[in-house]
C-alpha cells in the first residue's frame, strides 16, 4: 500500500512538473478584474408545512408567525402562537456579479431554533439582504434536504433556483478609462511577466504593477467604449505564473502536496531503520541496511522516489520532512494542516 502511494504520488510529482514547464495559465484564471466580484445575501424567514418537527414554544418563531399572519390580513387575539409544524431559518444565497433583476439563485435555508426537521417543508418568501442593508433578492419554495438516505442533516437544505434577483447588480464597464487586475496568489515575478505580456499584446506601455498583486491598465486610444471587449483580450492571455517553493502536509489524511521547485541541500537522514544521505555528488560505502545516497539540491520529488524503494510510510514521510526543514536542508515553505 504505501509502494503504492508513493509510486502514485512521485508520478504526479512528474507530471505536475512537467504541465509546469510546458503550459501557461490564462490571465482569467490567475486573476480578477477589480469591481467583478459575487455578494453575500441573507435574510430571516419562516419554514412551514413540516410534520411536527418544527419549534413548537420557540418566543421568535411564535412573533414571526403572529406579524406574518397579520401581514396576510390575519388578526389574532392572542400574541402567543405556537407550532410545531413551523420553524425559524436563516436563508443565504450568492449574488452573483452582473446578476440581473428577474434572474434565478440558490439559496440555503438553516434552522436557527429547535426545529428536529426541515423535512418536506417550504419557505414563505424571505428578502434576502447584503451588507448594505439593501434588499437584492426573495427566496420561497420547497426545502429539499442533502444526504444519501442514511446520513442525512435535517437541519439544514437548499432551494435550486428558490431565489429571484429583485434588482441589477450595476457596473459599467465599457467606458471606463482604467481598470486594476489582482493577481489570486501575488508574486513580484509573475506582476512583471503579466505587465510585460500585457504591453507586448496591446502594442503600448499600458500596464503597470502597482505591487506583487496589483495592476493597473489605462484603456487604450483604439478600446476607447469598449473595455469589454479590451478585458476579453487581456483575459485571455497566457501567462507563466511564477510561485514560492512550498510543501503542504496534512497529517491527518496523510496527504502531501509537493511543488516541484522544493530543493533539499546536504543533509544526512536517519529515521529508525534507514538512512539516507544527500551529498555534493560524492557517494560514500556504508553499512547501512537501507540506504538511499542523492547528489546534493536536489528536488523533494527524487526524495521521495528514493524513500519510495526504501518503503517508507506516509506518517513517517512526514516527520523526515518535518525534520528536514528545521534542520535548514529544506528550501522551500513546509505548511502543516
Amino acid at each position: 500500500m504505501n509502494r503504492i502511494f508513493f509510486s502514485s504520488l512521485c508520478l504526479i510529482l512528474g507530471c505536475v512538473s512537467a504541465f509546469n514547464s510546458a503550459q501557461a495559465a490564462r490571465l482569467k484564471d490567475i486573476a480578477s478584474i477589480r469591481g467583478v466580484r459575487e455578494n453575500q445575501l441573507i435574510g430571516y424567514g419562516i419554514v412551514v408545512g413540516l410534520k411536527g418537527t418544527g419549534d413548537g414554544k420557540s418566543e421568535f418563531t411564535s412573533k414571526s408567525m403572529v406579524r406574518m399572519l397579520d401581514k396576510l390580513g390575519m388578526k389574532l387575539e392572542s400574541p402567543d402562537v405556537q407550532s410545531k409544524n413551523a420553524a425559524a431559518v436563516i436563508v443565504t444565497a450568492t449574488l452573483p456579479a452582473f446578476g440581473k433583476a428577474g434572474n434565478p439563485i440558490d439559496v440555503t435555508v438553516s434552522a436557527i431554533g429547535e426545529s428536529q426537521s426541515l423535512q418536506g417543508g417550504t419557505l414563505l418568501q424571505t428578502p434576502l439582504r447584503a451588507a448594505n442593508d439593501q434588499v437584492f433578492a426573495v427566496a420561497q419554495g420547497s426545502v429539499i434536504l442533502g444526504g444519501d438516505g442514511k446520513d442525512v442533516h435535517t437541519t439544514a437544505g437548499r432551494i435550486p433556483n428558490g431565489g429571484l434577483i429583485e434588482r441589477d447588480v450595476t457596473g459599467d464597464f465599457a467606458s471606463r478609462k482604467m481598470f486594476r487586475m489582482t493577481l489570486h496568489n501575488p508574486d513580484f515575478t509573475t506582476a512583471a511577466r503579466t505587465v510585460l505580456t500585457i504591453n507586448k499584446e496591446l502594442g503600448g506601455l499600458f500596464a503597470t504593477a502597482k505591487d506583487a498583486g496589483t495592476i493597473d491598465i489605462v484603456t487604450p486610444a483604439a478600446y476607447e467604449n469598449r473595455g469589454v471587449e479590451l478585458l476579453a483580450t487581456i483575459e485571455s492571455i497566457d501567462i507563466n505564473p511564477d510561485g514560492v517553493a512550498k510543501v503542504v502536509v496534512n497529517e491527518k489524511t496523510g496527504t502531501i502536496v509537493i511543488g516541484d521547485k522544493v530543493k533539499i541541500s546536504k543533509v544526512a537522514i536517519s529515521h529508525g531503520n534507514l538512512a539516507v544521505k544527500v551529498a555534493d555528488g560524492k557517494k560514500s560505502g556504508t553499512t547501512e541496511e537501507k540506504v538511499a545516497v542523492l547528489d546534493g539540491g536536489v528536488s523533494v520529488g527524487d526524495l521521495v522516489q528514493a524513500l519510495n524503494k526504501l518503503g517508507v510510510s506516509p506518517k513517517d514521510l512526514i516527520t523526515i520532512l518535518q525534520s528536514i526543514k528545521a534542520a535548514g536542508a529544506l528550501h522551500g515553505e513546509l505548511e502543516i494542516l
